[in-house]
């Protein structure tokens, strides 16, 4: 991963057929990932803010199964354009 998502959000896709549980995840992004008592990841924030980004990019990057995935996304029009 490169960092240059774009402007816009982000959210992590999880194969949960490779994760094993590791907890590498964790490690590098506690705020976003954990693993749970049955060795699987649970995310804690689905779309979590830029501020996270560099870290779950670590995460992904180290993950030893190669389970999990950033999926960038457009930013959301929030209006203002609209009509007088």
């Amino acid at each position: 991963m490169n960092g240059a998502g774009g402007g816009g959000g982000f959210r992590i896709e999880v194969d949960r057929d490779l994760c094993q549980g590791h907890g590498v995840c964790e490690s590098e992004a506690p705020g976003v990932f954990e693993v749970g008592p049955e060795r699987t990841v649970v995310v804690l924030a689905g779309r979590p803010g830029a501020s996270e980004r560099r870290a779950v990019e670590l995460a992904v990057k180290y993950c030893p199964t190669h389970a999990l995935r950033i999926v960038d996304e457009p930013v959301a029009d929030t209006g203002g354009g609209g009509e007088p």
